[in-house]
């Protein structure tokens, strides 16, 4: 049997549709706004950020929850599913990290094709299917084999995140090695790192601090690759030679680390290339590359707002605080350890974490998993409390009214004299 190019099916490029006109958005705000919006939360941006109600005072960050990125993205997803009427929608993985939101696309019908019990495999999909890319991106072979299948997509990228692609690819086509700030498993990072394998290139992905500077003794010292490819084991690309691959590096990041972090660690690893080069470029050495460090800020401005708006928050005194998102969400993480560091501050979920004036369910970042505790400094109705609020990107407004109602509630306080309070 003749398998010439000539006799094999050709797949359709699927036909661009401009899901976002007038009337479809129209409709899709108001949705959205149904499932999202929240007069309490508009109260209180409307007070400063501040109610208090006999001696129980809220304060929420001035920024707080979602961001430009994530709302077009929840606007692109309720936007297919109002365009593409009866025909098969899928998600790769979450649109967000935040339940409430991802249940709310379930609710709608919107399928998924990752995870472990995905609803279709790639290979089922089609020209009568649409695939939502989230927020985050996806990995460019799984691109590749959606548009192969000739799928109708919406993507829902990031901008910030597609500058971070945009670095990367640059540092590959100069024959730069991109170290990744970020997490190795994070829809986010993944993607990143496949943009920076176009070309031929390499990646590495450094999480912490210590990574860091493991990382910057072997740049400046060298040593057992074995011993390096094992402590960064599923973090770096295939055929990657610390060897080899660290002569040039370029520096971006996952666009939801903290900025100080990311800082530091490209300073520690500028001085580290620069300590390496000045004994390389010596006397007799090789002069032929100056320039082996690049490095370029891509931290997302709305996890910067939020983290900044935290920091001028914890300037004032506060009994706890409450830091509401989806415990996957990277950037909410950060919040909390923003706000451990001053004060007790309690990652939730939503309002149902707060049980009753005496616990208060989250989760631990240390353990990593969801714990109880007690909460003192809310238990005795006659002290004062103040109580501050904040939230990741991902986070929809009507889980911060819930959050909010329940500490008033907790307190002896209703929703009609919270709406009431001026």
């Amino acid at each position: 049997m003749s398998t010439s190019k000539e006799n094999r099916p050709v797949k359709k490029r699927a036909k661009r549709i401009n899901i976002r006109t007038p009337a479809i958005m129209q409709r899709v705000q108001a949705e959205v706004e149904e499932h999202y919006r929240s007069s309490i939360v508009e109260k209180l941006q409307k007070q400063d950020g501040r109610l208090t109600l006999g001696n129980t005072t809220v304060r929420l960050a001035k920024q707080f929850g979602f961001c430009y990125g994530v709302e077009r993205a929840i606007d692109l997803a309720y936007a297919a599913r109002r365009v593409f009427t009866g025909k098969n929608i899928y998600l790769i993985g979450e649109i967000i990290h935040n339940p409430e939101v991802n249940r709310q696309l379930r609710e709608m019908e919107i399928k998924n094709i990752s995870g472990d019990r995905p609803d279709a495999q790639i290979s089922d999909l089609g020209e009568d299917d649409v695939v939502i890319v989230p927020a985050f991106g996806a990995e460019l072979t799984l691109m590749n084999q959606l548009k192969a299948q000739g799928c109708q997509m919406v993507d829902t990228t990031c901008g910030d995140v597609m500058s971070v692609w945009k670095r990367v690819r640059k540092y590959t086509k100069e024959h730069y090695t991109s170290i990744i700030h970020g997490k190795a498993d994070h829809e986010e990072t993944r993607a990143t790192a496949s943009r920076a394998l176009s070309g031929g290139g390499h990646y590495l992905v450094i999480l912490t601090l210590e990574d860091c500077d493991y990382l910057c003794d072997y740049i400046r010292n060298g040593g057992e690759s074995g011993d390096f490819l094992l402590r960064f084991q599923g973090a770096y690309s295939d055929g990657f030679d610390p060897a080899m691959h660290l002569k040039k590096i370029g520096v971006a990041n996952q666009t939801t680390m903290l900025k100080g972090e990311t800082e530091e660690l490209q300073r520690r690893i500028a001085q580290a290339v620069a300590d390496r080069d000045h004994a390389l470029d010596g006397p007799g050495g090789d002069k032929e590359e100056k320039n082996r460090f690049q490095f370029f800020d891509t931290i997302c401005g709305a996890t910067q707002d939020r983290q900044d708006a935290l920091f001028e928050m914890l300037k004032e005194p506060m009994d706890m605080l409450l830091v509401v998102g989806g415990y996957n969400s990277s950037n909410t993480t950060h919040l909390v350890e923003i706000g451990d560091q001053q004060v007790p501050s309690f990652f939730i979920r939503n309002a149902e974490c707060l049980k009753n004036l005496e616990q208060i369910v989250h989760f631990d970042l240390e353990e990593k998993t969801e714990i109880s505790a007690y909460s003192g400094s809310i238990l005795d109705l006659a002290n004062p409390v103040t109580v501050g609020v904040t939230a990741g990107a991902s986070c929809p407004n009507n889980l911060i009214e819930d959050v909010i109602s329940r500490v008033f509630q907790m307190r002896g306080h209703t929703r009609e004299e919270i709406l009431g309070a001026e």
